[in-house]
């Protein structure tokens, strides 16, 4: 197998806390191995457009603290198209891209294959708040999302009790409940609703609130994941409505993806840009690089984009139990 000379880096879908941190190991890693890197902006429609440049030492210092991607980050639907990926595959030709790292999320690792059966070598890291991957237990970004949703919880829950409030709020995970049922225990949310589960408006969610009134409670949260039919508007609305306390909905929207990114992204984002190019120097091609059981490892493409993930029954109770 021929040897990987020079890397193409780019970064896809939607931005995360941590995707610099991963480019800066993917650049530092390739240099220290002898190879060439190209920073990719814009992700697969600059790769289409030729849009890159060579990444040294210096372009990636002073990142690392930095949340979004330097490399910038699009969608592309020419690139979903036979003549984008020709058009894609002939610029890398242009440049003399040997590989691939492709930091995103599901619909990154479905563009990373479908170049891959071009010809090209392509290396995925998970990049994504929502850490809806199923090939891995982690994704790079979820850590800060989970902190910055918990710093609005506890900012939201001030002016909640000076009030008497419900707050309700809907936080990111596109169809998955990852961030919702963790900041439901960390934030001592009084009920969550999950895409995974089916709820009931009345049991779930308004008895929760009633009793916690009859206890003498001040204030109630309730955290609605952004994949749910009948979104926090809606829902506060009823609450306000069946209980007569008053309840305003905050949708925290896209300062979830912003922000420094937490240690534990910055870690785990170093460790998975070195071990991407460590995996195309020892030989590998058209892998996924994932986080199992505490170990980074890396999985076949194919095999990886099979492969499932469902929310732990045991967060789900525990968020049940410790909203009593």
């Amino acid at each position: 197998m021929s040897e990987i000379k020079t890397i193409g880096v780019l970064t896809s879908g939607g931005d995360a806390p941590g995707m610099n941190a991963a480019i800066r190991a993917v650049v530092r890693a390739g240099l220290y191995y002898g190879m060439k890197v190209m920073g990719i902006r814009k992700g697969y429609d600059g790769l289409i457009h030729g849009d890159m440049e060579e990444m040294t030492a210096r372009s990636v210092g002073d990142i690392i603290q930095r949340g979004g991607t330097i490399l910038q980050t699009a969608r592309s639907p020419q690139f979903k198209t036979e003549e984008g990926l020709n058009k894609a595959m002939a610029m890398a030709k242009v440049f003399g891209i040997d590989a691939l790292v492709v930091i995103g999320g599901d619909g990154s690792y479905r563009g990373a294959r479908d170049i891959c059966k071009l010809g090209m070598n392509v290396i995925g890291i998970p990049g994504t708040i929502d850490n809806d991957i199923g090939c891995t237990d982690y994704t790079i970004g979820y850590d800060t999302a989970l902190n910055t949703v918990q710093d609005a919880i506890d900012k939201i829950r001030d002016t909640a009790y000076s009030h008497e409030r419900c707050s309700v709020l809907e936080v990111m995970g596109r169809h998955a409940g990852y961030i919702a049922v963790n900041v439901s225990i960390s934030g001592g949310a009084e009920a969550v609703i999950l895409p995974e589960k089916p709820f009931d408006l009345d049991k779930d969610v308004l008895k929760p609130i009633i009793e916690g009134r009859n206890r003498g409670k001040k204030n109630y949260t309730v955290i609605v994941a952004e994949g749910v039919e009948g979104k926090a508007i809606e829902i506060a609305k009823e609450i306000t409505e069946k209980t007569g306390i008053e309840a305003r909905a905050t949708i925290l929207g896209h300062i979830q993806r912003g922000g420094s990114p937490t240690v534990q992204d910055r870690v785990m984002a170093s460790m998975m840009g070195l071990k991407a190019v460590e995996v195309l120097k020892a030989g590998a091609r058209n892998r996924i690089i994932s986080y199992k059981n505490s170990v980074v490892v890396d999985l076949d493409l194919d095999e990886a984009l099979e492969m499932k993930k469902s929310l732990p029954e045991e967060l789900i109770g525990l968020s049940k139990i410790m909203s009593l």
